[in-house]
């Protein structure tokens, strides 16, 4: 089987998509099913796996101003592809597999993975002028597959029922939580705490990025309603990039940590991640609307307990070892938040059950999965 998979989402800011595609070209790389793996970004083939920088660069910067001017997107739009098609000439007896929803003209046969349908769904939470070349990129992408993969059932029968799209033709590989991900003890989390002013056991956290669709505002609205002396005791730690129309969330974060009960870190390094989830009292994620929501699956793996929304592929993912509450209703999720900080026969319940439902997946999993989708491609 010869491969071609795009890593250009393997870059700052590390997101959920660049830290699956790394997952997944890392494992590949080791699979003895694919007979040649080819690693493909922007217009060219790289030599491995890339590695995400920790720190922005002056490119990164460029690239957000870019994105800031409809004429420079559609001027990417349209040029791009051509850059691509030319690159991959010769090619046709590999498949492509795009892991970020966008496939460039190809001779052979291909695969996109699609994360959420949020630029049509929740086009509001987007940048007008990304909503409108997300939308015309993704349908582009369904005219171009030849099979779709999505990280959640619920995604899968979505994006059939949207564009009436044949739901065999759609396959559901869960994603997972990488192994930096565990319990830890406090003496192992002491000097990356400390760095960051916070003790284990000492915070409830949030990570992702500050954007609407991440509900923060309803999270500041419920914390707001637990007693002060809590508030304190247990502030509310939040890390995660800076999404569209995060202005008035900052301002809430702003006015709560004047308070005195939260914080906002930025956005942390990858190398520390994994020691703030597992610092952590508590895991809140009420977000609006997720694809996955692999923060969910991060904390419980982490051993922290779970508060989160009953939105859209959450309760598959976090199954029954989550307290869950609609989205939208800050007085259920300050319940919720209180019981999952103060109730210890739920939280050591609730550590051990999330530590059993999240070793159900594994990055091995999905990337034989993802073969067996190949392998479709193939036979077919």
């Amino acid at each position: 089987m010869k491969l071609i998979l795009s890593v250009e989402p393997v870059r700052f800011p590390l997101t959920g998509i660049g830290r699956y595609t790394f997952e997944l070209a890392s494992r590949l790389e080791q699979s003895g099913q694919i007979s040649d793996l080819r690693f493909f970004a922007g217009r060219r083939f790289l030599p491995g796996v890339p590695t995400a920088a920790s720190e922005s660069s002056p490119g990164h910067g460029l690239k957000r101003a870019v994105q800031k001017s409809a004429l420079a997107i559609e001027a990417y739009r349209l040029l791009m592809p051509h850059l691509r098609k030319h690159a991959l000439k010769g090619h046709a007896d590999f498949i492509y597999h795009s892991p970020n929803y966008y496939l460039p003209p190809f001779a052979g046969r291909s695969v996109a993975t699609f994360h959420d349908l949020s630029p049509f769904t929740w086009s509001h939470c987007h940048a007008p002028q990304m909503a409108r070349y997300l939308q015309k990129e993704l349908r582009t992408t369904l005219d171009r597959a030849d099979v779709l993969i999505t990280d959640s059932q619920y995604t899968r029968q979505e994006l059939a029922a949207y564009f009436a799209w044949p739901l065999e033709r759609i396959h559901a590989v869960p994603l997972a939580s990488s192994p930096e991900f565990h319990p830890r003890s406090p003496d192992a989390l002491r000097t990356v705490l400390e760095r960051h002013g916070l003790q284990a056991g000492g915070y409830s956290l949030f990570v992702g990025t500050i954007e609407p669709r991440k509900n923060i505002e309803v999270l500041l609205d419920a914390y707001s309603q637990l007693p002060l002396s809590l508030r304190q005791r247990w502030p509310l730690i939040l890390t995660g990039y800076h999404g569209w129309r995060s202005e008035a969330i900052h301002q809430r974060i702003e006015q709560a940590t004047q308070q005195g009960w939260a914080r906002y870190l930025g956005f942390v390094a990858s190398e520390d991640l994994p020691l703030l989830y597992a610092g952590a009292r508590l895991f809140a994620f009420p977000s609006l609307y997720e694809g996955f929501g692999l923060p969910v699956l991060e904390a419980m793996s982490s051993g922290v307990p779970v508060v989160c929304s009953n939105s859209s592929s959450l309760p598959e993912v976090a199954g029954a070892a989550a307290l869950m509450c609609d989205p939208n209703d800050a007085d259920g999720l300050a319940a919720l938040l209180l019981q999952g900080l103060e109730d210890e026969t739920w939280r050591v319940a609730a550590v051990e059950q999330g530590l059993r439902h999240a070793a159900g997946f594994s990055w091995e999993r999905c990337t034989q999965d993802t073969i067996d989708v190949y392998r479709t491609l193939q036979e077919g």
